[in-house]
């Protein structure tokens, strides 16, 4: 079974092994690396321990506890780059993670994700787009992967080819499923998007993800208001006035959750706004 790639079934059948013999090793070791196949490190890790509490010199379950817990470690320091915004090195991470075995693509499919969005994140959207088609064609068209392709392309403002990835992943959804509902809320953020990018595009004034958090967003404030502000900028006073105004106004919007809702939402954020912003 486990060769076959069945590995709910080597699962099942491990575990009526361990009801009749709980000290079985090779049912653990087996049990273990199908949960690791599966993607489930954690109880993979759990199976190997249980198994070398009564054999700790057992080489099948030493040498796949230590595989697991390799890939876990690198990925726990990719995560961390990630997480501090060390895009570059989160990549490289993630990488190395994957290499220890480019077979697993239960672990890799998923970590591919986070360098997709590293990517992006890093404004090397050509990068983003292509690792995320690569991540469609491998999964067989998995929507989760259609939906990161969409979202990479988003990000870089391929707004119309974003909108198509996004529809086409809903009418592959049966009617009605929670998949679906999400499908279809993609494709109206995917709509407003494509909308917003004909006028006046928040995201794009601070030069940020629309998935960015919201101290991204207070980051890229700072930046660009102390770059653009008008004292600084004597010699381009009225682009900079200008400038400084959009950024102002931006920051205004995004960072407040009930206006970047509204505005994510394609609706109106001030009064008589007529699709252009305050000017």
């Amino acid at each position: 079974l486990f060769y076959n790639g069945d590995y709910y079934g080597v699962i099942s059948d491990t575990g009526k092994i361990l009801k009749v013999h709980p000290k079985h090793l090779e049912a653990y070791e087996l049990r273990g690396k199908a949960y690791t196949r599966l993607g489930d490190h954690d109880l993979a890790i759990q199976h190997f321990r249980e198994a070398l509490k009564f054999d700790p010199e057992h080489k099948g379950c030493k040498d796949a506890h230590k595989f697991v817990k390799n890939i876990e470690k690198k990925k726990k320091k990719a995560d961390a780059a990630f997480d501090s915004r060390n895009y570059e090195e989160a990549i490289q991470k993630y990488w190395d993670a994957i290499n220890i075995d480019a077979t697993h693509r239960a672990f890799a499919r998923p970590t591919m994700l986070k360098i997709v969005q590293a990517h992006s994140r890093l404004g090397q959207h050509d990068e983003a787009v292509q690792q995320a088609e690569l991540l469609v064609e491998d999964s067989g068209g998995a929507v989760e992967y259609q939906w990161a392709l969409g979202d990479a392309l988003t990000d870089a403002e391929r707004f119309d080819e974003a909108l198509r990835v996004f529809q086409k992943a809903a009418e592959d959804l049966p009617d009605n499923s929670e998949e679906r509902q999400k499908a279809n809320q993609k494709v109206r953020e995917a709509q407003v998007a494509l909308k917003q990018s004909k006028t006046k595009n928040y995201y794009k004034i601070l030069g940020i993800s629309r998935t960015a958090t919201s101290k991204e967003i207070k980051k890229a404030y700072r930046e660009l208001a102390l770059k653009w502000h008008p004292d600084k900028n004597a010699d381009n006073k009225e682009e900079a006035e200008k400038k400084f105004q959009d950024i102002a106004e931006a920051y205004e919007v995004l960072s407040d959750d009930e206006m970047k809702a509204k505005y994510d939402r394609g609706e109106d954020v001030f009064d008589n706004q007529g699709g252009g912003g305050r000017g």
